[in-house]
């Protein structure tokens, strides 16, 4: 019998194919003592398997290349913490195991997490893993991971660690289940980079039985199990219709009216030009630099290093726009070299802008790389800096820019609710205003965005946050200066619709999302998008806006 569950869409498509699961997670270790002078031995087996798996991690890394590349280089740097490895040297040398040293020395860094107010919770699934994969080779036994099957299928998990998400296989893998997650963690992001049909923050998922037809529906958030013929019937000729639209879809992006909407690519480095090119970007809205910075964290990288991967991106898009965010380290992003070690709340300490105005030069050399880069270059380069939060600090990152001597845009993301409100006073700083709604909703509802279990809070059609980002709007439409969206919602086509209708003046997106967003638009004018955005402004829960929403632009 047909059972219908809902769950939080994160990614465009449908998927209908037999349940795989997840493989188990590495069972905990014996608690058994070793006698004092195999201590030395223990240790060098740990020391061994910690770089064999932050090797492991890098190499997949540089295989998937892009966003993916940047969230395995942090695992790695995860599993080679000198902390860490100290408390795994102290836990053998008193008599443990090498893999109960590193089992219970993940678990004490996980409860120093929960401890810390939960805002590194998101973090846990790539901690577990880094961790399973540590005593999976100690142990001898299989890598937890992506199950072995020569016939397609859905993936059902827990949660899915960015080390199996990036390398997805999706000519096997038809699409993914998780029980937790939310619309803005590393996996649903990875998800639509590699366009494969995802739900997450699904209670029971795991419970669904290995082997069950199911059918997902990544647009939606629903999950069919056992589906009829007719509703298989029925889900594959949406997803038809859907990609005959994407077919015919093409061009600069724009309302049925005419109305202009630029549809900007967010790109962690040149390894995600191809796809965004292919999708036909108009340039890049969000550029994050901090991948750089990744890959050699215990100093900043070279201004050399920077200019030519700067350039690479840069002349992907001649005569496009392509907007820079300097470098965001803080809170899920630690760099050894800037970020404090003992912040007892880094979501809510120094992080983004605050970090580069207490290191200069770290900045200084940025904009002059950036500089650099895009002299002799047609592109339209636009600089911002993240999370500013009032006048004073979209001033300082202004005069840094001047003192750089860089000849570009400067702008300002808002992530902070205390930006939306002041917007005005702060484009008397700057010239555009960049929304970046992953964040925008995790400080306005204290919901971190890695957490399922706040997941509704951090649905970005909350009314609360379609409320910031008209503020915001109305202030640039006020300065005659623009406000375009980078974060995710940008990827959500009826909500890109609302979007535009709130005043917006260009999203940016996955490259993957890019066609469903421009098909949409285009069937909708200018009008209709900014009924749409009144009425979802006028609900009161996020399922209420968004329904409101289609009904407005279905014309019920």
């Amino acid at each position: 019998m047909e059972t219908t569950l809902r769950g939080v869409g994160v990614s465009h498509g449908v998927a209908i194919g037999e349940v795989r699961h997840m493989g188990t997670a590495v069972l905990e270790p014996p608690a058994k003592q070793i006698p004092a002078d195999e201590a030395p031995r223990e240790q060098g087996r740990a020391r061994q398997a910690v770089e064999a798996v932050a090797n492991d991690l890098i190499a997949r890394g540089n295989l998937a290349g892009g966003e993916a590349q940047a969230v395995l280089e942090a695992q790695a740097m995860m599993a080679q913490d000198p902390e860490l490895i100290a408390d795994v040297d102290r836990r053998i040398a008193v008599g443990s195991s090498a893999e109960r040293a590193v089992y219970d020395a993940f678990a004490a860094y996980r409860a120093l997490l929960a401890n810390a107010g939960e805002y590194l919770a998101g973090r846990v699934a790539d901690l577990d893993d880094v961790r399973n994969r540590i005593v999976a080779r100690l142990l001898g036994v299989p890598m937890p991971g992506v199950p072995d099957s020569e016939e397609p299928y859905v993936l059902i998990a827990r949660d899915l660690a960015p080390a199996d998400t990036a390398l997805l296989d999706p000519t096997l893998v038809l699409g993914f289940v998780t029980e937790e997650g939310g619309p803005t963690s590393h996996s649903a992001i990875l998800a639509r980079a590699l366009g494969v049909p995802a739900v997450v923050a699904l209670p029971g998922a795991t419970e669904i039985a290995e082997g069950t037809v199911i059918a997902v529906d990544g647009s939606t958030g629903d999950i069919f199990i056992d589906p009829s013929p007719e509703k298989r019937a029925e889900l594959t000729e949406a997803a038809a219709v859907r990609a005959s639209a994407l077919a015919a879809s093409a061009g600069p992006g724009a309302t049925s009216d005419g109305h202009k909407v630029p549809l900007l690519a967010n790109v962690g480095g040149p390894a995600d030009l191809p796809a965004a090119l292919e999708a036909g970007a108009e340039g890049v809205g969000l550029f994050r630099t901090e991948f750089l910075f990744l890959d050699s964290s215990e100093k900043a990288p070279t201004e050399e290093k920077q200019v030519a991967a700067y350039r690479q991106v840069l002349e992907a898009f001649p005569e496009g726009r392509v907007v820079v965010r300097v470098l965001d380290a803080g809170a899920d992003k630690p760099l050894d070299f800037l970020t404090p070690a003992d912040e007892p709340n880094p979501a809510l300490g120094v992080r983004g802008l605050r970090i580069l105005l207490e290191h200069p030069d770290v900045l200084r050399t940025q904009l002059r790389a950036l500089a650099t880069a895009a002299e002799g270059l047609p592109v339209y380069l636009e600089v911002m800096a993240p999370m500013v939060a009032d006048r004073i600090d979209a001033k300082a990152f202004a005069d840094a820019c001047r003192e750089a001597g860089l000849r570009a845009k400067f702008g300002a993301m808002v992530e902070i609710p205390s930006a939306a409100l002041r917007a005005r006073s702060i484009l008397q700083e700057v010239e555009f205003l960049s929304l970046g709604t992953n964040d925008l909703a995790q400080y306005t509802f204290a919901a971190d965005r890695q957490v399922g279990a706040v997941s509704r809070l951090q649905d970005p059609w909350q009314p609360a946050l379609l409320d910031l980002v008209a503020t915001s709007a109305e202030a640039a439409r006020a300065e005659g200066k623009s406000c375009g969206v980078c974060g995710e919602a940008a990827s959500d086509p009826l909500l890109a619709c609302v979007l535009t209708g709130l005043g917006v003046t260009s999203l940016s997106m996955g490259a993957a999302s890019i066609p469903y967003v421009r098909a949409t638009l285009a069937k909708h004018t200018l009008a209709q998008c900014e009924r749409a955005a009144a009425a979802a402004r006028a609900t009161d829960t996020a399922d209420d806006a968004r329904r409101a929403a289609q009904a407005v632009l279905s014309g019920e």
